[in-house]
Formats: structure tokens, C-alpha cells, sequence
């Protein structure tokens, strides 16, 4: 029997599967990833805390599935597509790794939005800029991190860099997929897949810090000497190049063709639908973006909620205090479907690591709270806040012709029986999941197989490993409810509350307020004006 390693770097865990040939996982390992909060709004992880984690999830993978290691064939992965980490010339991490949850960049963001034509609409098929893009995180690094300016030779993304350091590659072999390099979002062409040399001059990025573009199914490298001796497996065993994690999970899903949609349910809750290029009314729209997908020739619009999945891991973790317990998750969705659609009145905004396009200064919080409040009205709120975003989505992608009435959900929110029903019925869409919910993982095996040679068609295998476990379909007393609650959480989040973001933006900011008189000139006009009329912080 052939044999394929998948590893998937993604926000909160690194996972790691074995493959065979059949589509049967035969061996899997999550391993927690840390991330650190420096700073509000500022987020972080440790790169080779990844390198770390892969090689214990190849190590218990192996052990648990007995196979002969003598029988992989390769290794596939995926990764973040919004982050990127600094390396010097051997390809060692001298940048934490910044993923899409971090905000530093807003300066970056702010400077390059007004300062330039954006011809990245054309170009790159997005007309959105945000401190959490690549090309605005790398432009942070050029500007603010001492190292990176004296020793930084490449920036990579997560997957990418877990998988050189499994070849023991140098940072001149440095490399990016075609699909990860799309999730930069902007200094790129997307349809000629290479680096925009205008628009990256335009931003004062060096060409030469920039990896290599390959195709997914490209092998970059080999098992090195070193790891193959950590790992207990063959040296030289093939590295695949892989996709970025988004694209891997809309891929490993289905979906395949123009129109078809997928809810990738995970840290960074995705939807997203399969188009046939660039629609410029979809890229003008804040909160979608436009990427290229795995296989040639294939294009998706998706949104994000940037702490989607985040929402519910900070409140198991932060306010149950069970981090961790994945058991949790089960007991709230049983209490979260016993209570009515529209939680009793009680409305979450899951913006625990900064606002979104039009509400930039909206934060995380809860509203409508009374003394009958219990978790499941708190946790049906959480999981209702994320549909009412894709509703969001969805009226856009609708506007311009692109039918949506059928919907995969995927990933490890796909499990909750109680959020599809919920999506469902907001979304008003027909909606499946599949027995295999871990689509990047299962993609990246079929990479896999296919660099090798094992198969010769990615589509015609994956429609023959992928089936359906269940069916959702909308019940309209809820989808007329969710639409009138969708537009009174829009009129709050953009309107209504835009004053009271701004005193709470000012109050996260305020940490020393005694010190204030020496910080004074540094503070925003808005800050300055509350400050003054401020009698308590004003002493």
C-alpha cells in the first residue's frame, strides 16, 4: 500500500494525517498552537514551534498507524494564507510568525491606501487593503524590526516554511504556491500568477525578498538527512509545494466548479464560491476577496470572519475556563439548541481582534445581556453573530448574478449540528456536509498522489472519495426572523454603535492614564478631544 503525509498549519492547531491510497486516514495528531498577544490587538506564534509540531504529529502518526515508512510515497502540506515570517540565509525564523489576527500594520495599511492609484484591482482582483495582508505585514517588518532590516533575506508563509525545514532548504530555494501567494491579496498578478514588479515598487518591497512562485504539485525538495533521522523515515522521500490552507479546504470539500460554495469552518471562519476570474463588482466590495484556487484556472470570492472560530475557542478557554476541553464545545451546542432562534434578543459581535471594513473600531462584545442570560443563549449568540456575517457575504455574491442555493460546510465547525442548521437558515441555502470534514487535509494527499504519479486526475479522484453525511435545509420561520435580526446587527454594528467602539477603542488604549500628560501629543484628535473632557483622566 502507497502512503501520504498531510500536514496543515493552521491557526490553532498543526495536524497532522497518513493517507493511503483508498482515501482512508489512517493515522491523525493535533497539536495546540500558542498564540501569544503582545499587544492589543497584536497576535503572534512561534514559527518553529510548527517545524515542532510537524515532526511529532509525523512521529505519533507513524507510530499509531504501524505503517512501513518504507512505504510514503510524500509529504503534501498547507498553511495560513494571510501571515507571513522573516528568515535569514539558512532559513531560520528571525520574526515571530503574524498571522491575519494581528492589526500592528494599520499604519502600513492606512499609508499605502491613500498614497496609491489601486491598480492592484486589476492586477490582483482586490480592492480591499487591511494590516492583515502579507504584502502590509512585510512592509510593517521593512519598516519596524531591527533583525528582519539587517539580516531578513525572505518572507514565507507558514506551510511553506514547515516544509523546507523538512528538506533542510537554504532561503535562495525559498518557495510559494500559486494559490498561497493569492491569499497576499494584494502585489500580485493573479491571472499571469507571478509577483506585480509595479506594485511591489510602488510599496518599497524588494523583489529579491520575495519566494519563488511553484505549482502545487511541484516537488521542491527531499527529506533531508537530518529529519529523516528524527523522524524515522527514508531520507529523501519527496516534498511537495501544497496550497494554501483555504484553498485546500474548498478544494478538498468539492468544490470544483463556477458556483459551487463552501463554508470552511475554522479560526478564521471562510465562505466562499467558485468563479470564473475576476468580477470587478465583487472586488470592490469590502470584505470579499479574490484568490486563485489549487488546480489551474480556478478562482474563488470568499469572506472571513477574522475570529470566527476564535470566538468560540476564547470563550471556552477565557470565559468557561476549559481550555482545551473539546468536550465543551459538544455540551454548549446541546444547551444553544434548546434556546430559540434570535437568542432571547441576544446579540454577539465577534470582533475580539479588531473591527472590519466599514466598523474599523468595533471590538468583541456582547449586548442585550439580563439576569435570565445563561450559556446556551450566550453561545447561540456567538454561533449566530458568524452566520449574520455571511449573510453579509452572500447578499453581495447574490447581487451580481452568482446563484448560491447549495452549500458545503467543512472543517471542525461543520460537526456542530445546531451552527449548520442556524447557516442554514440564515443563508437560506440547502446545505450538506461531507464524512470527511477535514478537507485540507485529504486535498493535500491527493497532491500529493499526483506529484508522484499515483493518479492522474485530481478532480475525477476526489469525486470519487468524497460522500455526504447529512443534509440541512432552511426553515423559513427562522430565515424570516434571521433576516430582520441580520439588518438590526448591521444598523447597530455600523451605525448606532460607531461612537461607542470609538470610547472603547480609547479606553483599550488607555492602560497608563496617570503617565497620559507625557503621551499626550501621540494621541489621535478623537483620543485628544475625550481626554480633555475627560475630568478623571484629565487630572
Amino acid at each position: 500500500m502507497k502512503y501520504y503525509i498531510s500536514i496543515d498549519c493552521g491557526t490553532q492547531s498543526t495536524k497532522v494525517a497518513i493517507y493511503d491510497g483508498d482515501s482512508k486516514c489512517v493515522a491523525q495528531h493535533s497539536t495546540c498552537n500558542e498564540i501569544f498577544y503582545p499587544k492589543p490587538c497584536w497576535a503572534e506564534l512561534d514559527a518553529d514551534s510548527y517545524v515542532e509540531s510537524a515532526v511529532k504529529g509525523i512521529k505519533e502518526c507513524l507510530k499509531t498507524s504501524k505503517i512501513n515508512p518504507e512505504n510514503i510515497r510524500a509529504i503534501c502540506g498547507d498553511g495560513i494564507i494571510c501571515g507571513v515570517v522573516g528568515v535569514d540565509e539558512d532559513l531560520n525564523a528571525i520574526t515571530p510568525f503574524i498571522p491575519y489576527l494581528d492589526s500592528r500594520a494599520e499604519g502600513e495599511a492606512e499609508w499605502i491606501r491613500k498614497s496609491f492609484e489601486p491598480i492592484w484591482i486589476k492586477e490582483s482582483g482586490n480592492a480591499t487593503v487591511e494590516a492583515l495582508q502579507p504584502t502590509v505585514i512585510t512592509k510593517w517588518l521593512l519598516n519596524n524590526h531591527e533583525e528582519f532590516q539587517q539580516r531578513g533575506k525572505k518572507v514565507m508563509n507558514i506551510g511553506p516554511y514547515v516544509l523546507s525545514k523538512l528538506g533542510g532548504l537554504k532561503s535562495d530555494e525559498a518557495f510559494i504556491d500559486w494559490s498561497t501567494f493569492s491569499g497576499w491579496l494584494i502585489g500580485f498578478n493573479a491571472i499571469e500568477k507571478t509577483w506585480s514588479q509595479k506594485q511591489m515598487d510602488m510599496f518599497g518591497i524588494p523583489m529579491d525578498i520575495l519566494p519563488n512562485i511553484v505549482k502545487p504539485w511541484d516537488i521542491v525538495g527531499n527529506v533531508s538527512n537530518e529529519m529523516s533521522k528524527a523522524l524515522g523515515i527514508p531520507e529523501g522521500i519527496p516534498i511537495v509545494a501544497g496550497a494554501g490552507d483555504t484553498m485546500q479546504s474548498f478544494l478538498g470539500c468539492g468544490v470544483v466548479e463556477p458556483g459551487m460554495a463552501a463554508d470552511v469552518a475554522g479560526t478564521a471562519a471562510m465562505f466562499g464560491v467558485m468563479v470564473d476570474g475576476i468580477k470587478e463588482d465583487l472586488s470592490n466590495t469590502p470584505g470579499l476577496y479574490f484568490t486563485t484556487g489549487t488546480l489551474p484556472d480556478t478562482y474563488y470570492y470568499w469572506g472571513y470572519i477574522r475570529s470566527g472560530g476564535l470566538s468560540l475557542q476564547w470563550f471556552r478557554d477565557n470565559i468557561m475556563d476549559r481550555p482545551g476541553d473539546n468536550s465543551f464545545y459538544e455540551e454548549a451546542n446541546a444547551k444553544a439548541e434548546k434556546v430559540p432562534a434570535g437568542s432571547k434578543g441576544t446579540m454577539f459581535f465577534p470582533y475580539l481582534q479588531g473591527g472590519c471594513n466599514e466598523a474599523l473600531n468595533a471590538t468583541g462584545c456582547f449586548l442585550n445581556l439580563t439576569s435570565a442570560t445563561d450559556t446556551g443563549v450566550l453561545w447561540r449568540s456567538i454561533l449566530e453573530s458568524i452566520a449574520y456575517e455571511y449573510v453579509y457575504f452572500t447578499d453581495r455574491i447574490r447581487s451580481v448574478g452568482v446563484d448560491i442555493n447549495n452549500v458545503i460546510f467543512t472543517e471542525g465547525g461543520s460537526k456542530s449540528d445546531v451552527w449548520n442548521q442556524i447557516k442554514s437558515d440564515s443563508l437560506r441555502v440547502d446545505a450538506v456536509t461531507l464524512e470527511n470534514k477535514e478537507g485540507a487535509t485529504l486535498a493535500n494527499a491527493v497532491i500529493a498522489a499526483y506529484a508522484v504519479g499515483d493518479i492522474t486526475n485530481i478532480k475525477e479522484t476526489l469525486t470519487k472519495w468524497l460522500n455526504i453525511e447529512k443534509h440541512y435545509e432552511p426553515i423559513t420561520a427562522n430565515s424570516i426572523f434571521y433576516r430582520n435580526a441580520y439588518h438590526c446587527h448591521q444598523g447597530l454594528l455600523k451605525e448606532q454603535m460607531e461612537g461607542a467602539f470609538n470610547v472603547c477603542s480609547y479606553l483599550r488604549d488607555l492602560e497608563e492614564p496617570l503617565k497620559y500628560g507625557e503621551q499626550y501629543s501621540n494621541l489621535s484628535d478623537y483620543q485628544k478631544a475625550l481626554f480633555a473632557s475627560n475630568p478623571v483622566t484629565n487630572k
